[in-house]
């Protein structure tokens, strides 16, 4: 396998320049599916490389869990790695499953909680208005046998006049039909699987933030009055919901969000011109995914073949 299985761990770092850019570049849709797919191959490719590394690892130690013959002398000598690499990688991808495992664990359980707050309320898909003093607004995706929602507080409502509750609804709903909350929870196991995807979560996060304000823009009509929609929530909210529900206003891209909509509509492409920084960017990402991914291959058929060829039938 040589160096090569190595190097899904560290290729994600060329997927860095396209992070800023495609925002900048790229319509908020597009930037969030590419970006999405990139950090998801990227992570798939990583743990990939931590699986065959524990294998090398295991193989090499006489007792070893896996069939008997993979502790054979013979197959302990083809293959070309150390015994402390397999080790390590033993542990390193016990904490990408636990990350995983919490992840998706805590993700599952905020969607349940946030749907049995709404008990007593009628399940007609119309937006839920609790009765809260405090400020906020999400997007709260199906679960238990109940169906999507959005949900807002009486606070929230109270801080906007009726275009910007237009606004509010039209984004939230935006989040719901285009799936956003999977687009988030693929990046942060992305991130957990391999913390130099942690820009790319962060990019995903924005852009469909983005995403959604356009498409609120494109309901209402009004550019200007998304961003000031957009501001007056931000300034009002004074927390955002957990992990893995989309709030209408989080800080932090909350002014980069408002000068993007005061600013005239992106283009609706999904990949940036050949020829410019964004564009030679974008290729360098997928170039370095495409490696990432040959890599994987290269080092998962030549670790097959070795186990296989000393492994006896």
């Amino acid at each position: 396998m040589g160096i090569f299985v190595f190097l899904p761990l560290v290729l994600p770092v060329t997927a860095l320049p396209i992070v800023r850019l495609a925002e900048q570049h790229l319509h908020p849709r597009g930037a969030a599916r590419l970006l999405t797919v990139v950090g998801g191959l990227l992570a798939v490719c990583s743990t990939l490389c931590l699986v065959l590394l524990m294998v090398v690892g295991t193989a090499q130690l006489p007792g070893n869990p896996l069939p008997d013959g993979w502790s054979d002398p013979e197959v302990r000598d083809a293959v070309p790695h150390e015994e402390y690499v397999g080790e390590i990688s033993i542990g390193a991808l016990l904490a990408v499953l636990i990350a995983w495992s919490l992840t998706l664990a805590g993700h599952f359980r905020v969607r349940r909680r946030a749907h049995r707050s709404l008990a007593g309320l009628p399940d007609d898909g119309e937006p839920a208005v609790l009765p809260d003093a405090d400020p906020y607004a999400y997007a709260l995706p199906g679960a238990c046998g109940r169906r999507e929602r959005v949900v807002v507080s009486t606070a929230m409502l109270g801080h906007l006049d009726a275009e910007e509750r237009r606004v509010l609804i039209a984004h939230e709903q935006a989040h719901l039909a285009a799936r956003h909350h999977r687009f988030l929870l693929l990046a942060q196991l992305a991130a957990r699987a391999n913390p130099l995807l942690s820009p790319l979560r962060d990019a995903v996060t924005y852009s469909a933030e983005r995403w959604a304000d356009e498409e609120a823009a494109r309901e209402v009509g009004s550019r200007r009055t998304v961003a000031r929609a957009v501001a007056k929530a931000a300034l009002v909210t004074r927390r955002t919901p957990a992990s893995g529900l989309v709030a209408f206003a989080e800080p932090g891209p909350v002014p980069r969000r408002v000068a993007a909509l005061l600013a005239p509509e992106p283009p609706a492409r999904s990949w940036p011109p050949t020829g410019t920084a964004a564009g030679l960017a974008a290729w360098v990402a997928a170039a370095g995914t495409a490696a990432s991914a040959l890599s994987s291959l290269t080092a998962a058929a030549a670790l097959t073949a070795i186990l296989v060829a000393a492994t006896p039938l």
